[in-house]
Parts: structure tokens; sequence; C-alpha cells
């Protein structure tokens, strides 16, 4: 097997208020980290994209790419995609909404606060298009996840980003992740994250083969 370039994209992404306050989530890091060292571990170039996260990377072999903002990871992705990637994992949680306005200096907190927010771009759309060759794993995280159809809450990721596989996650009673191939077949499941990490890696160099 060749030695595989592999970008992969994890963390947090945050949405300012004003200059010292964000709308974030809670993303750990941990999945794309641990899916990234087990690239590493099998021979490829990786690539991290990382925005804020609680996890720590610790394969010092491994080239890191921060980013905090939205705009920071689509202007990384962008930069990057044209180097020409054989696998993308685009595990970042990345905000689905923005401020409609945010403010460039801090609020006072003497009165309440409304927030207008409006739907930020889909940045895994645009990653085929940008590196149509590459091999995309897409990520769907569901806290009610309908074990019975999975693959109807992925769907619009094979179709409307043209992922190769698409790990559909849950918290629901513990951690669950299911790897999902676009004809709906449910390759592998595991109850925590290295061990779906691990499956997944395994999975995507046989196809790499």
């Amino acid at each position: 097997m060749k030695r595989l370039r592999v970008l992969v994209t994890c963390g947090a992404t945050w949405s300012p208020i004003d200059e010292v306050r964000v709308i974030s989530n809670i993303s750990s890091g941990q999945m794309g980290h641990l899916i990234a060292s087990f690239f590493k571990s099998q021979g490829a170039h990786v690539t991290v994209i990382e925005g804020p996260v609680t996890h720590q990377l610790i394969d010092k072999g491994i080239r890191v790419i921060k980013y905090r903002y939205f705009d920071e990871l689509a202007k990384a992705l962008r930069l990057e995609l044209v180097k020409r990637y054989d696998v993308v994992v685009h595990a970042a949680a990345v905000s689905d909404f923005r401020l409609l306005k945010s403010s460039k200096t801090k609020i006072s907190s003497v009165k309440g606060l409304t927030l207008r927010l409006v739907p930020n771009p889909k940045l895994i759309k645009d990653i085929k298009r940008q590196s149509p060759r590459c091999f995309l794993i897409g990520f769907k995280l569901e806290p009610n996840l309908n074990l019975v159809n999975v693959f109807g809450y992925v769907k619009p990721l094979f179709e409307e980003a043209g992922c190769d596989l698409v790990v559909a996650n849950t918290l629901k009673d513990g951690y669950q992740g299911f790897i999902i191939d676009k004809e709906g077949n449910m390759l592998s499941r595991a109850s925590n994250k290295r061990a779906l990490a691990l499956r997944l890696v395994k999975l995507t160099c046989n196809a790499q083969k």
C-alpha cells in the first residue's frame, strides 16, 4: 500500500459574540486525535486541523494546524485541500450557527441580551469539490439516534457531500458509533471511541489498497 496522505479535522468551532465572548460546543477532539494517531501508525503522512480542544494530541509526528473560529477552519481547509490528500476525515464539530452581527467591542452585561443566529455554510459540502479524488469520511452526531434506521440520518452526507463513509454517533446510554457506507451497509459498530477509530482506519486503509 502506498503511504497515504491523510487530513483530519477535529475539535470545537467558535462563533464570536463580541471581542471576548463566543458560542461554542463541547467537542473534545479525542476522536480526531485517535484517528490521526492510528493512521500514523499505519505509515500515513497525517495533518490535523485542530480547533479548541480539551484532549491533548501527544503524537509529535503529526503536523497540526490550529484554528478557533469558523472562518479560520474554512480557510485552513481550503489551503490544505489543494495538496491532494488521499483521505479526508472531517470530524470537527463545526458551528451550525453564527451571529447575524457580532460586536467588535465587549457588550455590557448590565442588561439582557438577545442573539440572532443564522446558519453557517456546510463546509463538508465543498470538500469533494475542492478535492474530488479524496476518500471522504463524514461524521453525524444524533443525541437520539434510531438504531433501526441509522442510514436515514446520514444519507444527506452521501447525497449532498459525496462522502465515501459516514460515522453516525450517539451519546444516548453511553457512546455508540456506527460506520456506514454509501449503500447503507453498517460496516462496523463500537461502544467506545478508540475501537471505532481503529476500525475506521482499518476499513479506510483496506479501501485504498
